[in-house]
C-alpha cells in the first residue's frame, strides 16, 4: 500500500506540472540566438503551460559554466538548459569536463538547426568554393580563415576544409563574430564559415559572397547559392543546432509535454517565419531522435577533432 501510495504521489507530481515558473538556463550572453530562439517560442508556450518562463544567463568557458548548472540542478522539471551544438556535441573532447553532457542531460527538444555558410571575402578572386579550393592548393598559397571562437562549429567546418582542400591555411580565432566579420571585409581572412544571419547584410550588398549552404538544403534567403554537395563537397556539413535539455533523471511524461508542445509551435507558420528570418531550419525532434541526433554529431565531431589535432590553448 505505502509504494503504491508513493507512485500515486509520484503521478500527481507529474500532473500538476508546472506549478511555479520554469528556469531556461542559457549559457551565453544575455541577447544571444538561444535567447533569440526561446523568446519567439516563449509567449506561446507560456499560453499552452500557465506559467511564465525565465531566462537564466550563465556565461563563461565556453558555455560549459551553463551547462554544469543545469546538470547539478534538481531533476524536478524547472530548471532547462537552452545551448548550441558546441556544449552537447564538442566540449567534451575539447575540454576536461567535471560533467559529461551525454549521459547527465536528458534532451527534451532539438528545436532548430543554423546551417553554417561558406562566404569568401570580395576581394579573393573566385566566385565558388571548388575555385577556392583550387587557389588553396597552389604551391606556395597563403589563406586565412577565421572563426569567432576556438572549437566552435565554424572553427570545426574551416579545420575540415583545411584539412582536405588547402595548403596550410591558417586559422585566426577572433571574440565573436562582429570581429570576425570584419577581418573578411578587411580582407584580413579569406574564408568564414558563419551563420546567416550575422553576415546577411554583407551579403545583400556584395561585400562577401556567399559560395555554399553546408546543408542538404538550400536556404531559401540564398535561393542561387548551392548546397556543399552541389557544390562538390558533399562531406561539409555543418550547423550550429538548439536542443532544449533537463538534468538527468527528469520524469519522462515532463519531457514528452515539453516536446508535444514545442514540436507543436515549431510548425505553427508564423513562429517557422520568425525563425527561418533569423537563419534556423525548424526541426522538432523528439527526446528519443534528439538522444541519437546528438550521438552522431558528437562522434563525428570527435572524429574530426582528432583528426585535425585541434587543441584550445
Amino acid at each position: 500500500m505505502g509504494l503504491f501510495l508513493c507512485s500515486g504521489l509520484g503521478l500527481a507530481n507529474a500532473q500538476e506540472w508546472p506549478s511555479k515558473p520554469i528556469r531556461i538556463v542559457s549559457p551565453y550572453a544575455a541577447g544571444g540566438v538561444g535567447d533569440t530562439i526561446f523568446r519567439i517560442l516563449a509567449p506561446s508556450l507560456e499560453a499552452k503551460l500557465g506559467q511564465r518562463f525565465v531566462i537564466d544567463n550563465k556565461t563563461g568557458a565556453a558555455g560549459n559554466i551553463g551547462a554544469q548548472e543545469v546538470v547539478r540542478s534538481a531533476a524536478d522539471g524547472y530548471t532547462f538548459l537552452m545551448a548550441p551544438t558546441a556544449n552537447y556535441a564538442v566540449n567534451q573532447t575539447l575540454f576536461k569536463l567535471d560533467f559529461n553532457p551525454s549521459t547527465q542531460l536528458e534532451p527534451v527538444v532539438t528545436i532548430a538547426n543554423a546551417p553554417l555558410i561558406a562566404v569568401l571575402g570580395s576581394k579573393v578572386n573566385a566566385t565558388t568554393l571548388r575555385e577556392f579550393a583550387v587557389l588553396a592548393k597552389a604551391p606556395g598559397a597563403k589563406f586565412n580563415f577565421g572563426s569567432p571562437g576556438a572549437g566552435s562549429p565554424t572553427h570545426l567546418a574551416g579545420a575540415s576544409f583545411g584539412l582536405s582542400q588547402a595548403n596550410g591555411m591558417e586559422h585566426i580565432a577572433y571574440r565573436g563574430t562582429p570581429p570576425m566579420t570584419q577581418a573578411l571585409l578587411a580582407g584580413d581572412i579569406q574564408l568564414a564559415f558563419p551563420t546567416l544571419t550575422p553576415v546577411v547584410g554583407q551579403l545583400k550588398a556584395g561585400t562577401l559572397k556567399a559560395v555554399a549552404v553546408l546543408a542538404t538544403q538550400r536556404l531559401s534567403e540564398l535561393p542561387n547559392v548551392p548546397t556543399a554537395a552541389e557544390a562538390g563537397f558533399p562531406e561539409m556539413v555543418f550547423g550550429n543546432w538548439w536542443v532544449l535539455s533537463a538534468p538527468k533523471g527528469t520524469d519522462p511524461k515532463i519531457l514528452n509535454r515539453m516536446h508535444s508542445e514545442i514540436s507543436a509551435l515549431l510548425k505553427d507558420p508564423a513562429i517557422v517565419a520568425k525563425l527561418v528570418d533569423i537563419g534556423h531550419v525548424p526541426m522538432g525532434l523528439s527526446p528519443a531522435e534528439s538522444v541519437n541526433f546528438i550521438r552522431n554529431e558528437a562522434a563525428q565531431f570527435k572524429t574530426l577533432i582528432e583528426r585535425t589535432g585541434i587543441r584550445l590553448d
